[in-house]
């Protein structure tokens, strides 16, 4: 294949910034929240930041905490943002909405499960396994435009997913791949 015809493309992945005060601490997963208003002055400063980087394409899981960031960005750009459920965070069944600590209180070290038993462990007993979210991560990504600077503004888990992936490390060491709210991962 001559080099011209090789696709080309740029990822840039964005975690959305910090979540409304309310859920800090809690397990939130796909629970649809707004940001803080630290998150919505990041929002605004990283919509700026990001529009300098002329992408060519914005896409968002389709969350609230999410979308807060691609609707600015899209209309500074003038593209027309697509919203895709596939980069939405992990679900964490029962667990959803109970701080962390709540979590380990009553269930001890089984939050462990996710990276130890990343095939079969469903956290709050009904949520995705790591496998799963991985896997789902994985055709969200394919869905992506194959060329060009392409923002996705996601969350930690999916990231953390497309980081392993990237760097062909497997499951077992995913929770290290997970970036701070408002962090951007240039691939």
């Amino acid at each position: 294949m001559a080099p011209s015809l090789i696709p080309s493309r740029s990822l840039i992945l964005v975690r959305h910034p910090p979540v409304a005060k309310a859920w800090a601490g809690r397990c939130y997963g796909q629970s649809d929240m707004g940001l803080s208003r630290q998150g919505q002055e990041m929002a605004r400063a990283l919509a700026s930041e990001l529009a300098a980087l002329r992408p060519d394409a914005v896409i968002h899981s389709d969350m609230r905490r999410t979308r807060a960031l691609a609707l600015p960005l899209a209309r500074r750009l003038g593209l027309a943002p697509l919203a895709l459920p596939l980069w939405r965070e992990r679900h964490f069944g029962a667990w959803e909405g109970q701080t962390w600590n709540a979590i380990y209180r009553a269930t001890g070290n089984m939050m462990d499960g996710m990276v130890d038993d990343p095939q079969g462990f469903r956290p709050g007993g009904t949520g995705e396994t790591t496998q799963e979210l991985f896997d789902r991560v994985l055709e969200a990504l394919a869905c992506a435009p194959r060329q060009g600077i392409v923002v996705i503004i996601t969350h930690g888990g999916p990231i953390a997913c497309i980081r392993a992936a990237h760097a062909a490390q497997g499951l077992a060491r995913i929770a290290e791949l997970i970036p701070p709210p408002g962090s951007v991962t240039m691939l």
